[in-house]
């Protein structure tokens, strides 16, 4: 695997900052960087478009997901995946994984704007997590909009958790991580277990984290990573009757103190770049602590191509390692 060499520094205000070296990038890479606007283009290229038609784009998201599902059996065939008899979702287990009970287990919420997507089409996230971090991944099916609006999702987040802990996993051994619209889900379920004095997770890793719906006027009517068009179409049918300013719909505009450590993982390219850098401040700001990585010229959410492109894997290899980083501190903090 070929993981970039990083360099990471700390602050006394304890954000912790990795900066992807500006290498050149792999041909992947490239090739990826090249392809995703070309089909922003096709499904959102101009702004006068209606709503996407739903039906139709989970399907094309199950379709066009279907290599890298394969890729991914090639290249973790020892990595085993089953579903959950009692929560919506299905399991990845690597070999190394500690039985049930006693396993760590990361909680993975996936991408796709709120209304599309699920964990058969993030198997190269939960895959490559799962082998990388030794853990087993259980990846929730949440309810999704327009069909079950906000907070349809998050109450399936807080009671995946919660059934969690009600089968003995305790809160330090539970590592949340979400790419895109689930990198803000997980935000909002931290935020909401804060603020009900529940016990939290060891830590989170958000992969270009989407956690505030009201910044997306950043966006740009054309066929950019992040398309307004289509960003707006997605937080209409998320919302519905919710406030743009609901701090559990925009986490990042809720208060962040009192949180487990944060993984903040961006893209110095992508739509969401900003809104990364204001929430790894904020977070800073009001005690959290917090490992920001910026990489160089990839695309949104590129986690979901890591069977093929060595960034990729690169990327969650690194999320991984910060996972088992606060599953040991939760241990030593347990035992002092």
């Amino acid at each position: 695997m070929n993981v970039p060499d990083y360099q990471p520094t700390t602050s006394p205000q304890r954000v912790q900052s990795e900066a992807n070296p500006r290498r050149a990038e792999s041909w992947q890479a490239a090739w990826v960087r090249r392809t995703i606007p070309l089909m922003m283009a096709l499904h959102f290229g101009s702004s006068q478009r209606p709503a996407p038609d739903v039906h139709t784009l989970r399907l094309r998201a199950h379709r066009y997901t279907w290599p890298a599902r394969f890729a991914t059996r090639l290249l973790y065939p020892k990595v085993r995946r089953h579903p959950d008899f009692h929560l919506a979702g299905e399991w990845i287990r690597p070999e190394t994984a500690a039985a049930a009970h006693t396993e760590t287990v990361v909680l993975f919420l996936h991408g796709g704007a709120y209304y599309f997507g699920s964990p058969a089409t993030h198997r190269a996230v939960t895959y490559e997590l799962a082998h990388a971090s030794g853990s087993a991944v259980f990846a929730l099916d949440y309810s999704l909009a327009p069909e079950h609006p906000f907070p349809a999702a998050l109450e399936d987040t807080l009671h995946a958790y919660r059934t969690l802990l009600a089968r003995g996993i305790v809160p330090g051994s539970i590592a949340f991580a979400g790419d895109s619209a689930g990198g803000g889900l997980a935000l909002a379920a931290l935020v909401a277990l804060r603020d009900a004095g529940e016990p939290l997770p060891a830590g989170a890793v958000l992969l270009s984290p989407w956690a505030d719906l009201t910044t997306i006027w950043r966006a740009k009517h054309n066929v950019l990573s992040m398309n307004r068009t289509a960003m707006e179409a997605a937080a209409k049918m998320y919302l519905q009757n919710a406030r743009l300013f609901e701090t559990l719909a925009s986490p990042a505009r809720a208060k962040l103190h009192g949180l487990p450590p944060v993984h903040i993982q961006t893209s110095d390219s992508e739509g969401l770049n900003a809104d990364a850098h204001e929430l790894a401040a904020k977070l800073q700001r009001e005690g959290t602590w917090v490992e920001f990585a910026e990489w160089h010229a990839m695309p949104h959410a590129w986690h979901c191509f890591s069977p093929f492109v060595p960034e990729a894997r690169a990327a969650l290899a690194q999320g991984a390692v910060f996972m088992r980083d606060c599953w040991v501190k939760s241990v030593h903090d347990t035992s002092t």
